[in-house]
């Protein structure tokens, strides 16, 4: 076990809007795919711990749902406390914007901080995208003068610039203390739920306009042998209607989130995988919040 003398190790909470890049920083830091990432926002419905360890310390991430104005199903409200109350029992917060476009979910994340009064590092992330980056001094006066975070960070996490030092200026204001887990450990997530997630992920990719929002995963048998996992799974779909519209003609659409879910699987735990995957409908169970725990929506 390190010694608390010169480690330093504790918990820090991603927050930001939805699309601002947490999962993809996550990630990054990471070095597996913990954590799904889509084009589409609200893709993110858990929480989802990532476990980096560097020499000298040990940082227990903790990547969030964007914080977003959307009140229009009880998932939505959901999430929206999920985050917040992740806020409660961390270390540190790293509040990421992007920084090509900032906006009134901003504000959000901003303040749930700032409520949770936990000390926090501000992030800027997708600097790629900006095309004149002097336009980061007044972004930066006008979030820290609010935020007075211990320290300002600019990076892509996308393409990994300015990440490493990042992990840096988070790892210097945690605390002494050894390490929570294991040096070989990069997630608290079973794999079950990175099963699950990774055909969520798919339905967001596969899937059109407003479907994917309305779709869950239940893993209903999960076998992990020494050569092949065996994952039986079904897709939920809070309509009807929408049940045809995610097999497909011919079942194509169900075909190819299938093949691609594999896949994922597959690279990530490093056997083969053969799913069996179904959709059914559980009408309205994107309102019914005493339905989330079954669901696998925990608090």
């Amino acid at each position: 076990m390190n010694s608390s003398e010169n480690f330093r190790c504790g918990t820090v909470a991603l927050v930001g809007r939805p699309n601002a890049g947490k999962s993809t920083l996550l990630n990054r830091l990471v070095g597996e795919r913990v954590a799904i990432v889509t084009h589409k926002p609200q893709t993110t419905r858990h929480r989802v711990t990532g476990i980096v360890n560097r020499p000298g310390g040990q940082l227990v991430l903790v990547d969030t749902p964007g914080l977003h104005r959307r009140r229009d199903h009880a998932l939505n409200r959901h999430l929206n406390r999920v985050a917040a109350e992740s806020l409660r029992s961390v270390d540190l917060a790293v509040l990421v914007i992007d920084a090509s476009r900032t906006g009134e979910e901003d504000e959000l994340a901003l303040r749930a901080i700032i409520q949770a009064g936990v000390p926090s590092v501000l992030v800027f992330n997708k600097i790629d995208k900006l095309r004149d980056r002097a336009s980061l001094l007044p972004l930066t006066e006008r979030w820290a003068s609010r935020l007075e975070p211990l320290a300002v960070c600019y990076l892509s996490a996308l393409n990994g610039d300015g990440v490493e030092a990042m992990a840096d200026q988070v790892l210097e204001h945690l605390p002494l203390q050894p390490a929570m887990f294991d040096p070989d450990s990069f997630t608290t997530e079973s794999s079950r739920f990175l099963a699950g997630e990774l055909i969520r992920e798919q339905l967001m990719e596969q899937l059109h306009q407003e479907i994917p929002y309305g779709t869950t995963v239940l893993i209903e048998d999960f076998e992990d042998g020494a050569e092949r996992y065996r994952i039986t799974a079904r897709i939920l779909v809070a309509e009807k209607r929408h049940k045809g519209i995610v097999i497909g003609r011919g079942a194509e659409t169900l075909k190819r989130i299938g093949t691609r879910s594999r896949k994922g699987m597959e690279a990530l735990f490093g056997v083969r995988v053969h799913l069996d995957l179904s959709v059914g409908a559980e009408p309205g169970w994107i309102d019914r919040e005493r339905d989330f725990e079954r669901l696998g929506y925990r608090r």
